[in-house]
């Protein structure tokens, strides 16, 4: 399948899960220069996002120009994946995250790995990070959290929940929400919501082992400044760079906030 991903590189699949769960994932793998060691790049997008979004096809141009590796892939019920977006949930995304970067890691050889997280994305990397650390030898070199949404079913979804909503999550087992970032709904479920209680990272203190870069717009309409702010308090044992960009709003897709973005993650896949 070729074009898929936004650039003209070729996607492949991996399987993820067995019988009825089993769901075929489109990845796009693009390998090191020969004696490259720099670190490669993983991208995690946010919910509703794919491969061939902005963000995701920049990192990988900037793989390119560094001659480092680069993995994107979609979650299930995402872009070019197979699977229904009403069954996902973040420990299903989770599980289809971890099994691309071994996949990646025994494809390209990336075991040093900069994981770089969109809003839910950055959510996703630091469940990440704590599940690699305790089932692979893949060393996750640095952090790039765009405006990052940890625990946004509990800390921002379900505060804020009409009655209407409430409603129909008891009655029908989702609810349906306008979003400006294209015509159709955004689509929230009882399942995700409760899911989303078993992953929370905000209860304490969150230990990546590398450096951390969130880069976070002040008139984000989705993420509050204060969401990135609250996260950089749990993660006091790391190193920790915030950037907050005054104008950005959530995507950071402006030609600044990708800069800002690429320069954070050349700095990490260097070591500096």
């Amino acid at each position: 399948m070729t074009g898929a991903n936004g650039n003209g590189q070729a996607a492949e699949f991996i399987t993820v899960g067995t019988g009825d769960a089993a769901r075929r994932i489109a990845i796009a793998l693009q390998p090191p220069a020969a004696g490259n060691d720099l670190a490669h790049f993983v991208w995690l997008g946010g919910y509703r996002s794919d491969m061939s979004g902005t963000k995701a096809v920049e990192l990988a141009g900037l793989a390119a120009r560094l001659g480092t590796g680069c993995l994107r892939f979609d979650y299930s019920g995402h872009g070019a994946s197979g699977g229904a977006f009403v069954d996902g949930t973040i420990s299903r995304w989770l599980e289809e995250s971890l099994a691309a970067i071994k996949h990646a890691a025994g494809a390209i050889g990336a075991r040093r790995i900069v994981l770089v997280g969109s809003s839910m994305g950055g959510w996703i990397a630091l469940r990440a990070v704590a599940e690699l650390a305790r089932q692979s030898d893949i060393d996750i070199a640095g952090l790039v959290l765009i405006a990052p949404a940890p625990d946004f079913t509990s800390e921002l979804i379900e505060p804020n929940l009409t009655d209407a909503e409430r409603t129909a999550l008891a009655e029908r087992g989702q609810f349906e929400e306008p979003t400006p970032y294209g015509p159709d709904p955004n689509i929230y479920t009882l399942k995700l919501i409760e899911d989303g209680r078993n992953n929370r990272v905000l209860t304490g203190a969150i230990e990546t082992g590398c450096p951390v870069h969130i880069l976070q717009g002040m008139a984000d309409p989705d993420v509050p400044y204060a969401h990135a702010v609250r996260l950089m308090e749990h993660l006091s044992g790391d190193d920790v760079v915030l950037t907050m960009i005054r104008d950005g709003d959530h995507r950071l897709s402006q030609p600044q906030d990708i800069a800002k973005i690429l320069e954070a993650a050349e700095t990490l896949a260097r070591g500096q």
